[in-house]
């Protein structure tokens, strides 16, 4: 029946594109995906028929469509940016995620959790295993604009190698960045290593002298994150506990995740909620 349509089409209305037998068949598919929701209706219709396409068919879920469509919005998503969230494998790692946020900055940024990720994968960089702060921080510059997709739109990229002077001494931040949304500057610190509770104290200061000496009247605390290579995730809850300034550690991977693995960590979770 499709396929007759399609041909209908070529011989009733030869300028019409886009009505092959297969694309009649993924429309029909899309329509009773989301028959049942008309509350997407609306969402659904403020991304690209190409992007639609592409959630629809590599999402399983509809939480995981919802997630998509939701994100392609808000983030502005290009089709490749959109392909490489999802190989990335951002619904997953978001909702097994555990962000990792000092209680100041909870209470100062109630909305930081949605803009800060407890883990960051940035394949894109290309970089071996063993490597160094300064070739890591070289890459990320270098290719500033896959990474600033990474974090978020509403990041813009101030500086590398920030010079703070404070007394006699200088002190250099590994990447300076300002928060649109948040209104506020965010310093962010690499290492290579796993993370230690002493790396908090060189942060803080960072981020006490950004507030008295950058930071302008209008604008709100400073935020920093601890990208590390590798943390616990117990360390890291104490080092935060009494933290006094808006932070919060996050992991960085080099390698793409083992989607089919998060996916079994994710249902193996969502099933114990839901027998308890």
């Amino acid at each position: 029946m499709v396929t007759e349509f399609a041909k209908y089409i070529v011989l009733n209305s030869p300028d019409i594109k886009g009505f092959s037998d297969k694309n009649l068949w993924r429309m029909k598919q899309f329509y009773e995906t989301y028959a049942d929701h008309p509350e997407l209706s609306a969402v659904l219709r403020e991304i690209p028929w190409t992007h639609n396409m592409i959630i629809f068919s590599r999402c399983k879920s509809l939480e995981e469509r919802v997630f998509y469509i939701k994100r392609s919005i808000g983030e502005q998503y290009t089709t490749r940016n959109l392909e490489r969230q999802i190989n990335a494998s951002l619904y997953e790692r978001t909702q097994l995620g555990d962000e990792k946020l000092s209680s100041v900055m909870r209470e100062l940024e109630p909305s930081a959790k949605q803009v800060f990720r407890n883990s960051y994968v940035l394949e894109f960089l290309g970089l071996p295993e063993e490597h160094t702060e300064s070739d890591l921080q070289k890459e990320l510059v270098k290719q500033i604009k896959k990474f600033i997709i990474k974090l978020g739109k509403d990041f813009l990229f101030i500086d590398q190698e920030n010079k703070l002077q404070v007394g006699n001494s200088d002190f250099y931040i590994d990447l300076l960045f300002y928060h649109r949304e948040l209104q506020c500057l965010v310093a962010l610190e690499l290492k290579t290593d796993k993370f230690k509770p002493e790396h908090m104290g060189q942060l803080n200061f960072y981020l006490e002298a950004l507030d008295r000496d950058v930071r302008k009247p209008h604008e709100n605390p400073s935020i920093g994150i601890l990208l590390c290579r590798d943390k616990d995730e117990e360390v890291v809850e104490y080092a935060l506990s009494r933290n006094l300034k808006p932070s919060m550690v996050a992991k960085y991977h080099l390698q793409l995740p083992d989607k089919k693995l998060l996916q079994n960590k994710l249902h193996q979770i969502l099933g114990d909620k839901e027998d308890k």
